[in-house]
């Protein structure tokens, strides 16, 4: 489980939800990631709509439909209809008990997506991350997988061998290989046509893995993109815009399903095949009844455009120090 809490500098609520948060987990190990937000575009992009903004695995639980991203202080209305400025320990605890519902499962359906919550960033040792990074950048510039000649220069200042580097990187499933050592994916990339076509703002064409990966994607470049998709079932396109970080999907009705039929192997093995785009809630559920060998579940537009920007969105952005962000105005 990830705890990730949004907030602006200065928030007069952002130590009461860390105590809450603190009581609602009552003493279990989970990590709590607290993000300062330093404008209204990384508010857009990260899922926030007030100070403080709770995301339970990339998810905001208490999310209210249509409200638009914002710097200022959130009001939260509790079971017992009192507003506050932050979530009461009991619906923060019913909001946690719902995911370990979820995560009572034998295999989780959304931890697929994100090497069984480990996220898809590559550490910094051994030139895992340098490397990883590089490969991104060459699929966004290209289109293409880049070979390990093209990689030499990066692997060297670590004194390594991009071929070692990429074994390396395989080995954790932030990439995959073929039998000749070629990439074959490097999330959220496909080296060969897939389902999923994601066209850059500056006309690139890309191929993602699966749905998910093609919604990071515009968050990780910090671009406009265009995603095409088919239903499985019916074939029927489907398409999502995104311009500064705002999506927007034809049909509207559109849906993502999140699933996996193993809870080992590389995630191009055992989840892309169920991680796609379909026009309805329904054309999921009878694709899931068709595919029996996956478990998971259909999740709304918000949902997943959360994951994506949850698990790849500082692919490209992360360094060693973490970069400082400037700050805003507090909120009032």
């Amino acid at each position: 489980m990830r705890i990730t809490v949004l907030i602006v500098p200065d928030c007069p609520n952002a130590a009461v939800i860390e105590e809450r948060i603190a009581l609602a987990l009552d003493g279990r190990s989970v990590d709590v990631e607290v993000v300062e937000v330093a404008d209204q575009e990384q508010a857009a992009r990260l899922g926030m709509t007030g100070s403080p903004t709770v995301l339970i695995n990339g998810v905001d639980p208490f999310a209210v439909p249509d409200t638009p991203a914002s710097l200022s202080c959130r009001l939260y209305r509790g079971t017992d209809g009192r507003i506050d400025g932050a979530p009461s320990v009991t619906d923060l605890q019913d909001a946690l008990n719902a995911v370990d519902t979820t995560a009572d499962d034998e295999c989780p359906p959304m931890d697929a997506a994100g090497r069984g919550g480990r996220g898809r960033l590559a550490p910094a040792a051994g030139g895992l991350r340098a490397v990883q990074q590089a490969v991104l950048r060459h699929f966004a510039a290209t289109g293409t997988a880049p070979s390990a000649d093209d990689l030499h220069v990066v692997a060297a200042a670590h004194e390594r061998t991009a071929i070692e580097v990429l074994a390396g990187l395989a080995a954790e499933d932030f990439l995959t290989l073929d039998d000749h050592g070629h990439i074959r994916a490097a999330y959220p990339f496909s080296a060969a046509p897939t389902s999923h076509r994601v066209r850059l703002a500056g006309g690139i064409e890309a191929w993602s893995m699966c749905a998910v990966d093609a919604l990071g994607i515009p968050d990780m470049l910090g671009t406009d993109a265009v995603i095409t998709s088919a239903d499985p079932v019916t074939g029927d396109t489907i398409t999502v815009t995104s311009t500064h970080g705002q999506m927007t999907w034809h049909p509207t009705t559109a849906v993502v399903y999140i699933g996996q039929r193993s809870c080992t192997g590389p995630a191009a093995d055992i989840a892309c095949g169920a991680l796609n785009f379909f026009t309805s809630p329904g054309t999921a559920r009878s694709w899931a009844e068709r595919n029996p060998d996956y478990t998971g579940k259909a999740v709304d537009q918000a949902q997943a455009e959360a994951l994506g920007r949850s698990i790849f969105g500082s692919l490209l952005t992360a360094s060693e120090p973490a970069p400082q962000l400037t700050p805003p105005e507090p909120c009032e």
